[in-house]
């Protein structure tokens, strides 16, 4: 017995220390707002593509390189930041008939799976909350770079992702199908061990 107890020891201190291990491997960090840009674009009457920016963004992504599938997002978005560079649209899409500003300032974005795909891309999906409607949506992600930023002296992570969502999904439907109702995501951020 005294044997089998000196055998057995070494192994579930090993899978302790591979069990810690794995826990501090992952790393909260905190979105940095300055660093993080959210452009949306649609097809207008099929002659241009214009884009809005949504800047502010905040959130926190959990992310571990070795096991990317226990990683998490969560990203709340200024919707009532949003800004398409002329100013009489800008006040429109802040209206009811599209984001109603007003009633509904933010939308949020809660992942609920990560897939890796290898070569540093990975699917995010996860659920997202605009206008009071919540619908899946699936972001596909590239990780830019992890370690130390040279300027902050954190760790830090970047990733670029983009998706698409249909926002008549979402009780914006003014002007579909001549306004596209595909909408476009492009989104990069840079985050910061908390």
């Amino acid at each position: 017995m005294k044997k089998m107890r000196s055998l057995l020891l070494p192994i579930i201190a090993a899978g302790t220390l591979y069990s810690t291990a794995s826990q501090a491997a992952t790393v909260d960090y905190q979105l940095d707002a300055a660093h993080t840009s959210i452009v949306v674009s649609w097809d207008h009457f099929g002659f241009s593509h214009p884009t809005a920016d949504i800047p502010g963004a905040t959130g926190v992504i959990k992310f571990d390189p070795q096991h990317p599938a226990t990683s998490s997002v969560q990203v709340s978005i200024p919707v009532s930041n949003i800004d398409t560079h002329v100013p009489a649209l800008t006040k429109e899409f802040q209206g009811g008939d599209y984001f109603d500003t007003t009633k509904y300032s933010t939308a949020t974005f809660t992942s609920t799976k990560v897939i890796p795909r290898g070569e540093h891309k990975y699917d995010v999906q996860g659920n997202l909350t605009l206008k009071g409607v919540t619908k899946p949506v699936t972001l596909h992600a590239t990780l830019n770079k992890i370690g130390e930023h040279a300027m902050v002296k954190k760790q830090a992570v970047g990733f670029d992702a983009s998706g698409t969502l249909q926002r008549s999904a979402f009780g914006i439907d003014k002007y579909v199908p001549a306004v596209s109702d595909a909408i476009s995501l492009s989104i990069s951020t840079e985050a910061y061990a908390k």
